[in-house]
């Protein structure tokens, strides 16, 4: 099959690329440094010419609350549209677990208009919703970062590696539209605060980690589960240790 991967050269895409191409798909990785841009349609209609699946991994480089709708709204239509036009039989897009009970946030919000888009298209899909992943806890206890400071709900987290998510998402595009969501997590379950602190401990960060239940994660408030999948969500193998394992030396 002809897979078009959008955002094809980032941390996911680029591996689903890999992992398609090596089960004997065509994979095409698709992203503005090879010719195509979701945001103005550059590019879309040669890239999806032939396609039989296309994968949504793609993200807004801003989180700001207008500019992350904007993103989201403007390249999902334009994605469906050409989508629709190319005779493509399968969209699949990744997104988060618990973003429809995080509609507070700005970010979550877009995530929700997007999944609202892909489901009201014709396009038969498939929406992967994945926990947040390990390459992401700097960028977490950044945003919660204040004086040096690490605030943060002492919630439920069931994060995973990055190449556990494109191997998730290789794995669903290469099969039938499931016209529905799938959960997908890691598998160990932490309090976000203790996970956060072993993060920061590993690198040798000595920022204070203070458990706070009404701190809020990019603008919304946390419930106990708010951040984790029901039971039969599939589960990835790697474990924070294995992760940290790999990571280069600091």
């Amino acid at each position: 099959m002809k897979i078009v991967v959008i955002g094809g050269t980032g941390l996911v895409g680029s591996k689903v690329v890999e992992l398609l191409t090596g089960q004997g798909h065509d994979a095409v990785a698709a992203a503005p440094n090879t010719g195509v841009n979701t945001l103005t349609g550059e590019g879309l209609a040669e890239a999806l010419d032939g396609a039989d699946v296309v994968v949504d991994v793609s993200n807004s480089p801003s989180f700001e609350a207008a500019a992350v709708l904007e993103f989201f709204r403007t390249s999902t239509t334009n994605l469906l549209t050409a989508e629709q036009r190319a005779g493509v039989g399968h969209h699949v897009a990744l997104s988060v677990v618990g973003t429809d009970r995080l509609a507070e946030s700005g970010y979550f919000r877009a995530k929700i208009a997007q999944e609202q888009l892909i489901t009201e298209s014709p396009v038969p899909y498939s929406i992967v919703h994945a926990t947040q992943f390990f390459e992401f806890l700097k960028g977490i206890t950044d945003e919660a970062t204040h004086d040096g400071v690490v605030s943060l709900a002492p919630v439920h987290i069931q994060p995973m590696a990055a190449r556990d998510v494109s191997a998730a998402v290789a794995e669903v595009a290469a099969g039938p539209p499931l016209n529905g969501v799938v959960e997908i997590a890691g598998p160990e379950r932490f309090r976000l605060d203790e996970l956060v602190r072993t993060a920061l401990a590993a690198t040798h960060d000595p920022r204070e980690v203070r458990a706070d239940p009404g701190a809020r994660y990019f603008g919304a408030v946390l419930g106990e589960d708010t951040l984790v999948p029901a039971d039969d969500a599939r589960r990835g193998p790697t474990t924070l240790a294995e992760w940290q394992a790999a990571q280069p030396s600091r």
